[in-house]
């Protein structure tokens, strides 16, 4: 029978809807003129799922790796931002108010107006009125703090108080300032009787107002609950003050009380004379109401109106720096100033030192910005290097993606696979990392954080895709052999090695050249915290970096010499495992770059990075040690008790105590220069010099001739006259006594000479002295102007000790001012007190601004991890080369090679390519501080100078040991203990599997 033609089936058998005898409802598609329904392609979907079901280890550490890679990314630059805006919120605030306020100030109207208009002036509602309209001329982002910002009519000079009853200590009458403030009730609290009160409306004529003190001018001037005193009038009678209350500021740190700190504390004048003992005379505020201002133009004290805006410190954020030195140079002589005169008066005038302040701030950052860049920089570089790693480590499924292009894929449509499989992966773990980073640092603008997650997210993504693109761009099954001694370099490679090495060139260059603060405060101000400066201060940045890439290419090169030079002798010796691992070792593939350039950028910062934070500490011991000359320092303003040294030698922790002699204001000669002068026991200074490593010298050099001192009190027979080389004693004895030798400074070396001269103490007396030792420092006195003698030849009072140098292993701060109190009898006598700072307080203090510590902070956690990615990029390299080393291992054992054997082949084969990165590593991270350091200047970050102050001394960049070899050995380590327990564990399995699986070359 035939077979049906149009059933395709067993004969006599229809399809349904094959013809009009099929089943009803099965129609063949297309038949009744509808369009045909295609079935869609699901296979982007299995793909994805089969490759993350085939290796979902790889898929767990390509995410874990993104994760954490996109977490520190994002929280890099809010880490920033966080530290540069905490810093610039505490110099405002130590800064203090009166010098970041904005003090607006305006005459007294003027008298040719009529008085009824002056007094309206000065009167609360327009006062407050006019307070409102200068609070809208101040332009964003300055903002002020509405709390803190007060106003009011003050009288410019002092006025004299009548009350004899009043303290007057040296015969001069109390003076007073009536100041008529607004917020003194909320930021006050009544200690007694109730707050001033201005009754009916008061005028200039006025003749009795009501007032407030604080607690402080109360306790001071005597002044109670019902004193009235009297100022004088101006064309009327004296003004009555009564006393109505006593108040106690809420907050006496507060910018109401300190902008103008005469109103709580009052001062003890001393006014300029002309010889004679010094005069002085108290001078204290009276706390007037707002409604009791006009009277103050009946005073002769030239009343002034004030507006004190109080900038706050929580608004302010340093990327607007530029915005808000703007905002305040046009309050002070721009625009603003134009406006604030329209709202209050034509000779306003508006003064601050916030831009002072702002300024300081600016330099200071501009010191530390570029150090941090350096290690963000050389973080970044090693994480993009670990990334492309683990998208190389994926990228190895070489025979796979060989037989997908053979079989007919095209390079478009396997890089979309290839993109789609790793986005899956990629994107929710940078997802997750950006979401970590935002919870770890919860401070910061969150565009700079996602676009850093992004690029992370994206590069991850990219690694694959595009290294499958590179090595399958022609189909073929077997690749050519790629051993780092078969192939060589294309032109391609040497051109971009060429090119980096002149980046790097020009880096180094520019840096030594420029230094690390090269750029504007302008332009530092104007960026965001993300933006570590220009694209010139980013290659300088990128210096470290480009000499570690620099290092890596080169040893690259290089790295077959030295396997050629060793095989021969290998060769000739017993046993195959020399040979056979230096063998595998020179088979290497070209793919060790990667790892290598890696663990050299990471050495490299590591090494740059441990030298910086080196320098800082080792900056800040010596500059502490420069300000005390000891570990701990003792000082008073007059003599100090005999038996003081010993009890402070008692204390826990002393080893030594050196007294000193110190007289600040010896004068040489006849002139009016004034010189320090410190005498001092030779022997003991001279231990303490050298123990210091601060001018040493031989003690003999300085000890006074025992012929006699050269010491003579004024009140002597005889005192010798200033600038004379001996004086006579006892009516003219005419004994010559032989001058002090002294040691001093070389600027003072240079102003006096090797000849005598005299010198003129405080206590009258003269010494000879003649410079024998010129040191650039010494312990007892900082600065460069100094001299030191034995203390032994200058007169009894004046060899009475005022200063202890205190050393020890571990001197405790509390002990030692338990023994300097009890010593001095400061327990009894405030009066007597001594002055106790120690060594480790003082180096605290140079830790000043949040910025500093900070940055350090942020220092160091980019330098561990980039030493973390280091050791992530050896293992990456290890994990791919373990299946080829398990089946080495599996075949050599079925020729007899034993398990110690095993693990010594594998050490040896890794050792070479270990001992290759720690060497670079060391040599680079030398090299790179060597090259360097003559255009780092760490003092910035190293020396913080509360309110400006110049620093002790410099901070210089140079190599630390430990930051060298330590990383280093650690690699060494980790690469051979890594091999050697692959070994192991390949020698407990069985080798089956790896027989069976064959070379996976």
């Amino acid at each position: 029978m035939g077979r049906d033609s149009g059933s395709g089936g067993r004969p006599g058998v229809q399809r349904p809807g094959s013809g009009s005898g099929g089943r009803p409802g099965f129609r063949r598609p297309g038949s009744d003129g509808r369009p045909r329904f295609r079935r869609r392609d699901h296979s982007v979907a299995p793909w994805i799922r089969t490759r993350l079901r085939t290796a979902p280890g790889a898929a767990v550490a390509l995410a874990l790796l993104v994760m954490a890679t996109a977490c520190l990314a994002a929280a890099f630059p809010r880490a920033v931002e966080r530290y540069e805006d905490a810093g610039l919120r505490r110099a405002v605030v130590d800064a203090t108010a009166p010098r970041t306020s904005l003090q607006v100030s305006a005459p007294q109207p003027g008298t040719y107006i009529p008085q009824s208009e002056r007094e309206s002036a000065v009167s609360p509602a327009s006062m407050r009125k006019a307070y409102e309209r200068v609070l809208n001329v101040v332009e964003r982002p300055l903002a002020v703090d509405p709390a803190q910002s007060m106003y009011g009519v003050r009288n410019v000079n002092n006025l004299e108080a009548a009350e004899t009853w009043l303290p007057m200590p040296s015969g001069l009458p109390a003076q007073m300032s009536l100041a008529a403030q607004s917020g003194l009730a909320e930021h006050s609290r009544m200690s007694a009787g109730r707050l001033p009160r201005a009754g009916d409306t008061v005028t200039t004529a006025t003749r009795e107002v009501e007032a407030a003190v604080t607690t402080e001018t109360a306790k001071r001037l005597n002044i109670k609950v019902g004193s009235v005193i009297h100022v004088p009038g101006m064309q009327r009678d004296p003004l009555a003050v009564r006393i109505t209350g006593i108040v106690a500021p809420r907050d006496p740190e507060s910018a109401y009380w300190t902008t103008q700190p005469l109103l709580r504390t009052p001062s003890l004048i001393r006014p300029p004379t002309q010889g004679g003992e010094p005069e002085t005379y108290w001078l204290g505020a009276l706390l007037l109401p707002p409604d009791a201002a006009p009277v103050l133009l009946g005073t002769p004290g030239e009343p002034a109106r004030y507006w004190l805006l109080t900038p706050d410190p929580a608004a302010l954020t340093a990327h607007d720096l530029s915005r808000l030195g703007s905002a305040v140079a046009s309050l002070e002589s721009g625009p603003g100033l134009v406006k604030v005169r329209d709202s209050t008066d034509a000779d306003t005038g508006v003064s601050t030192d916030l831009d002072e302040v702002l300024a300081s701030y600016a330099q200071l950052r501009s010191g530390v910005r570029p150090l941090v860049s350096v290690a963000a920089f050389g973080t970044g570089a090693v994480a993009v290097v670990v990334l492309l790693m683990a998208g190389r480590l994926t990228a190895d499924r070489r025979t796979e993606l060989a037989l997908l292009r053979a079989r007919g894929a095209s390079l478009r449509g396997l890089t979309r696979r290839l993109v789609t499989e790793t986005a899956v992966v990629a994107l929710p773990a940078g997802a997750l990392g950006l979401a970590g980073a935002l919870l770890l640092v919860p401070y910061g603008r969150a565009p700079y954080a996602v676009g850093a997650a992004l690029a992370v997210t994206l590069l991850a993504c990219a690694a694959l895709p595009l290294r499958a693109l590179a090595a399958h761009r022609v189909v073929g099954v077997h690749g050519a052999r790629e051993d780092l001694t078969s192939v060589r370099p294309s032109r391609r490679r040497t051109i971009a090695e060429l090119t980096l090495l002149v980046l790097a060139s020009a880096a180094v260059l520019a840096l030594r050249s420029r230094g690390t603060s090269g750029t504007s405060d302008e332009a530092l101000g104007s960026g965001a915290s993300g933006d570590l400066g220009s694209s010139g201060d980013q290659l300088v940045a990128m210096a470290p970096v480009l000499i570690g890439v620099i290092a890596a290419l080169v040893l690259v090169r290089l790295y077959p010499l030295p396997l050629r030079w060793l095989a021969r002798p290998a060769g000739r010796m017993r046993g195959a495992i020399g040979h056979l691992s230096l063998a595998r070792a020179g088979r290497t593939s070209v793919s060790t770059v990667l790892p290598l350039l890696a663990l050299l950028t990471a050495l490299t910062t590591a090494a740059f990075g441990g030298s910086v934070l080196a320098g800082v500490a080792d900056a800040r011991d010596r500059a502490a040690v420069l300000n005390l000359g000891a570990d701990a320092r003792v000082e008073a303003e007059g003599a100090l008790p005999a038996t003081l040294p010993e009890r402070v030698r008692s204390a826990p922790g002393v080893r030594e105590v050196t007294p000193l002699s110190i007289a600040y204001e010896a004068k040489p000669g006849a002139g009016v220069e004034s010189v320090p002068l410190a005498g001092v026991d030779p022997e003991g200074y001279a231990r303490l010099a050298d123990r210091t490593g601060l001018g040493a010298f031989p003690a003999g050099e300085l000890k006074a001739s025992p012929a006699g001192g050269s010491s003579k009190s004024a009140t002597d027979g005889g005192s010798a006259q200033p600038g004379t080389e001996s004086s006579a004693e006892d009516g003219g004895s005419g004994s010559a006594k032989a001058p002090l030798p002294a040691l001093a400074s070389s600027a003072v070396a240079d102003r006096y000479g090797t000849h005598p001269f005299s010198l003129r103490l405080s206590d009258g007396s003269d010494v000879t002295v003649r410079i024998t030792l010129v040191r650039d420092l010494t312990p007892a006195l900082p600065g460069t102007d100094f001299l030191i003698v034995d203390r032994a030849g200058l007169g009894t009072v004046a060899a009475r000790p005022t200063t202890l140098l205190v050393t020890g292993d571990q001197v405790s701060g509390g002990a030692l001012r338990k023994a300097v109190a009890a010593g001095t009898g400061a327990d009894t006598d405030p009066t007597a007190r001594a002055d106790v700072r120690l060594r480790s307080e003082e180096r605290a203090r140079y830790v000043d601004s949040p910025l500093q510590s900070g940055a350090e902070r942020v220092y160091a956690a980019a330098v561990a991890a980039g030493s973390g990615y280091a050791v992530l990029a050896l293992l990456l390299a290890l994990v791919r080369a373990a299946p080829e080393r398990a089946a080495l291992l599996a075949r050599l054992r079925t020729m007899g090679l034993t398990r110690s054997q095993g693990r010594r082949l594998l050490v040896l084969e890794a050792l070479p390519q270990a001992l290759l990165a720690a060497a670079g590593g060391i040599l680079t991270g030398w090299a790179a501080v060597r090259l360097l350091a003559p255009g780092i200047d760490l003092t910035s970050i190293a020396l913080a100078t509360p309110g400006g102050a110049p620093p002790t001394g410099t901070a210089a960049l140079h190599t630390d040991p430990a930051s060298l070899f330590l990383p280093a050995l650690t690699v060494l380590l980790l690469a051979t203990g890594i091999a050697a327990g692959q070994a192991w564990w390949t020698g407990r399995r069985g080798s089956v599997r790896e027989l069976r699986a064959g070379d996976s070359r």
